[in-house]
Order: structure tokens, then C-alpha cells, then sequence
């Protein structure tokens, strides 16, 4: 009978710590799905930080409502910038690899009230945004994303180069940070993973709403979009309500350069680049799921400016997994 007992108490106290391990598990869980990652760059003035969301959920549905149809399925987990890249940020990586990036670029066509330092940076071509993405990976120890030849043109990634992707000659797979193509944009902007029920689904609006956004000069109230004849964009980390997956201004306050070329496929190094976003002047219609346009990638247009994305690195979710698979691999042992 004692025997009996202290096996029952044994049993009971091994289910409290598999309980405990549980409830820690979920809680963590929670909070890796949540958390911002800050990466750091440059040196001494020279240095400034970006934040980023994860965007999770792989193996997602494309949406067959939006524009280009079908669009957002992305099959693995990428992280992308909450916020849009700013003048400071452009400026400092400028200075820091003699990048060439001249601040005229950033305020030839916009009004004074748009060149604040925390202001994203408009007036960028697609170019000197995929020149400012090499940088981050080069001072960062990663390969560039992007080609350019000796005369500074831009060249597809070739069969022989380290890091070649047939499906995709633009972007260099060594890379770690990159201009996101239109599915991981998308995503990033339009995805719900707990709409309907919990099975996912896409939304008209990137604040996360089939309702038509509230116009607002600045501020980060959910619901809200910088857009609809406000003056000029706000600091981007004041520029509306927030995307499903945490992203601010996917909707709103200046358009947003992606990867992939204007007809969906990028293997033609001089064809146009495609734009998303609408800006701070922009209707309903233009920050809608269902609007999709394209420019040349030598235009430096008021309102165009960009965001980056890059590789996740292992979460807290990751390393509590391998941890709980290795308390499972214990306890199966003993």
C-alpha cells in the first residue's frame, strides 16, 4: 500500500511539472509571436537601429481577391520592417558606405514639412533602395542581395555566382536582408491568421478591416491611415494603426518599392519594378488590397519609398521547442 501511494504521489507530482512546463510553454510561445527584433547598424554617428515583425504562419492560402490574383502565399517564416526605412537611416548607411545616395534624391520634389530625419525616405529609386539593402548585408557580414556591374548597372544573379535562385534571379539567397517580392508584401499587410475561426484569411485594408481606414495626419490608433489629402507623411513609427502581423504604414503615408518586377517575374534586369501602398494623398481605392502599380527603377517620385525585409533568426518559440523535444527525448529514456 505505501508502495502504491508514493507512486501515485510520484505520478501526480511529474504531471504538476509537465504542467508547469506546458503553461511556461504556451506563455513564451505567446511572446515570441509578439516580439519586435531590433537589429542594429553602422557605427558611432553613424549608427541607427531597425525594427521588425515576424511574419509566421507558413503555408498560407493565396488570396484570389486581390491584385495580382492569385497573391500572398508565402510556404516559410520571414521577418519585415514595422516601419518604413527613414531619411536618417538612408543618410547615416550613405555616409557609412559611400553609398552615393545624395540627400537631393530624398528632398527634390518634397515640401519641408516631409524632410524630417524620422520621415521615411521618399524620393529613393528602386535602385538606391536595393543599393541601401546591400549595405545592410556587406556591414552585416552577409552576401548582397542585389547585382551590379562595374559600369553600376543592374545585372541578374548567374548559374555560377554563390547564391543563385532560378525561381527568383533578382535576390541572392546568401542573403539575409532584401526588398520583400510581392507575396511576403502582401502577407505582411493583408494576412490575418486567427480571421475566420482561426483559419486564416485576407483583409481589404492593411489596419486590418474590410472598413475604409479613418484619415489621420499622424498617430498610431488602430483603424487609422495616413492618406486622404494629409499634407505630408508622418515619422514612420507615427504613421497610422497597425497590420495583423504588427507592420505600420503598409497602407498610407508614402508608396513602398517590392522585389518583384511589374509583370510578376524577375528575370529582366532594366524592367519595371513593382509599387505598392498608396501615400498621404491617396483615396481608398489606391491602399485597397486590390491596388498594384509599377514604375521604373530609376524613378525617385515624392511619394515612393520602401521597407526591408530579412531571414528570421531562431525565436524564443524555436529554442523552447528544441528544449521541450529534448525534456520529451529525456523522459522516454529514463
Amino acid at each position: 500500500m505505501f508502495a502504491h501511494c508514493k507512486n501515485k504521489y510520484l505520478w501526480l507530482i511529474t504531471q504538476m511539472r509537465w504542467k508547469s512546463v506546458f503553461l511556461t510553454f504556451l506563455l513564451l510561445a505567446s511572446f515570441a509571436k509578439a516580439q519586435v527584433i531590433t537589429k542594429s547598424f553602422g557605427t558611432g554617428a553613424n549608427s541607427f537601429t531597425m525594427d521588425f515583425v515576424t511574419v509566421s504562419n507558413p503555408g498560407n492560402r493565396a488570396d484570389t481577391a486581390g491584385s495580382p490574383n492569385p497573391v500572398g502565399a508565402v510556404d516559410y517564416v520571414y521577418n519585415i520592417g514595422r516601419y518604413e526605412v527613414s531619411h536618417d537611416m538612408v543618410i547615416k548607411a550613405t555616409a557609412a558606405g559611400s553609398l552615393g545616395i545624395g540627400m537631393q534624391d530624398m528632398t527634390f520634389w518634397t515640401t519641408a514639412a516631409a524632410n524630417g530625419l524620422n520621415r521615411p525616405a521618399t524620393g529613393i529609386t528602386w535602385l538606391e533602395a536595393a543599393t541601401f539593402v546591400n549595405w545592410l548585408n556587406t556591414s552585416s557580414g552577409y552576401s548582397a542581395a542585389y547585382k551590379f556591374g562595374s559600369d553600376g548597372l543592374f545585372r541578374l544573379w548567374l548559374p555560377s555566382d554563390p547564391g543563385y535562385n532560378s525561381r527568383n534571379q533578382f535576390r541572392n539567397s546568401n542573403a539575409n536582408y532584401f526588398i520583400p517580392n510581392v507575396d511576403e508584401w502582401y502577407k505582411a499587410a493583408f494576412y490575418d491568421p486567427n480571421k475566420n475561426g482561426g483559419s486564416g484569411g485576407y483583409w481589404k485594408y492593411s489596419t486590418g478591416s474590410d472598413a475604409e481606414p479613418t484619415p489621420v495626419e499622424n498617430g498610431s490608433f488602430q483603424g487609422t491611415m495616413v492618406y486622404k489629402g494629409q499634407y505630408a507623411p508622418a515619422d514612420i513609427n507615427d504613421a497610422g494603426g497597425f497590420s495583423p502581423y504588427g507592420t505600420m504604414a503598409q497602407g498610407g503615408n508614402v508608396k513602398e518599392w517590392i522585389e518583384t518586377a511589374a509583370d510578376g517575374l524577375n528575370d529582366v534586369p532594366g524592367e519595371d519594378k513593382g509599387s505598392r501602398g498608396g501615400a498621404w494623398g491617396s483615396n481608398a481605392a489606391d491602399v485597397a488590397a486590390t491596388a498594384y502599380g509599377g514604375a521604373w527603377q530609376t524613378w525617385d517620385w515624392p511619394d515612393q519609398g520602401f521597407r526591408v525585409a530579412m531571414i528570421p533568426e531562431p525565436s524564443t518559440f524555436s529554442l523552447l521547442t528544441a528544449i521541450m523535444g529534448g525534456l520529451v527525448a529525456f523522459r522516454l529514456r529514463k
